[in-house]
């Protein structure tokens, strides 16, 4: 198996590192203040990952893949399936979440990090090789 660092350590991995650690962090902020207030966790988790979703959307697709086409049809088109691809991991996070809270009885903040992290990968993934692939993002 012949395994490459400069594989790994590209701009691109790096940046996505970089802004899912600020989305992660905007996700978390957002959770921990609706919880300060009082809300439930299960909407907290709800709204806090809807503003993650929007975060991450603008940050993946200017700065982490460079898809810098900024048509309607092309914005349009990335979108829905990152959006796709995110509920999927939110339905995931939220399902966890319960599991780990009301079933294993985790603490929330250990089941949140769980999930962060699984979710961090599987969206990478699917950004990465479904949603803004080079040759899709309109020769930008």
């Amino acid at each position: 198996m012949n395994f490459k660092i400069e594989k790994l350590c590209n701009r691109e991995s790096i940046f996505y590192v970089i802004f899912g650690v600020l989305t992660t962090a905007t996700d978390w902020l957002c959770y921990s203040a609706l919880r300060a207030v009082g809300a439930d966790y299960r909407v907290s988790t709800a709204l806090s990952w809807s503003a993650a979703v929007i975060f991450a959307f603008a940050t993946n697709k200017f700065f982490v893949f460079q898809s810098l086409n900024v048509k309607a049809a092309c914005i349009w088109k990335e979108f829905v399936p990152f959006a796709a691809g995110r509920v999927a991991t939110g339905i995931f996070t939220m399902a966890g979440m319960v599991v780990m809270v009301d079933m294993l009885h985790w603490n929330e903040y250990f089941g949140k990090f769980v999930v962060s992290a699984i979710s961090l990968v599987l969206n990478y993934i699917l950004s990465k090789f479904l949603i803004f692939k080079k040759a899709d993002n309109g020769g930008s």
